[in-house]
């Protein structure tokens, strides 16, 4: 897991059960959260469960990743809790929270990359849709906001830079069209 460039891609309390790799698809079901001091599954943020697509560059890593964990409990033996996560401990338990952006740290800066906090990776998740001209109400589905306010608010600076790159366009097109220049 600690090698993993894509760990914080999905959420710590991801199973197995939960994707479907051959449909590319993540299914958000669960939530594991910390309350006084235990990890407990809890419903998703808001209630909503629903169906995440995968980027296919996904597909291949958590394949890889399986193998690697699948290794992990035949050498953990008696000791492997059989616990379905998929970012788990060498002995199958979910992986605290301090651990796993220390994962997270070590990957980025061994890559070059500036370190940010997991929740940064999600809104560069949106950030990228939405500069790549992703409609709004995708983009809040995928994110698994409750409301298109909520996402139009949050990445409104990202609608209006891409609006004024398509302007710029335009006028490009409207400059190379004009009477007189063909």
């Amino acid at each position: 897991m600690r090698d993993s460039p894509w760990l914080p891609l999905v959420h710590r309390g991801l199973r197995w059960s939960d994707l479907d790799l051959d449909n590319r698809v993540l299914y958000v079901r669960h939530q594991v959260q910390r309350r006084r001091g235990v990890l407990y599954d809890d419903d998703p943020k808001s209630r909503r469960r629903r169906a995440v697509p995968l980027p296919a560059l996904c597909i291949a890593p958590l394949r890889w990743h399986r193998m690697r964990q699948s290794d992990a409990r035949t050498k953990a033996g008696e000791r492997w809790r059989d616990s379905d996560y998929v970012f788990a401990t060498r002995t199958g338990r979910p992986v605290e929270p301090c651990n796993l952006y220390r994962s997270f740290t070590r990957v980025a800066e061994s890559a070059g990359l500036r370190v940010i906090r997991l929740h940064d990776a999600r809104h560069g998740t949106a950030t990228l849709l939405t500069a790549a001209g992703v409609a709004p109400r995708v983009v809040m589905e995928i994110l698994g906001h409750s409301q298109i306010s909520i996402t139009t608010d949050v990445y409104m600076h990202v609608v209006q830079d891409t609006q004024r790159e398509a302007m710029s366009h335009m006028d490009r097109l409207l400059r190379k069209r004009r009477p007189g220049r063909d």
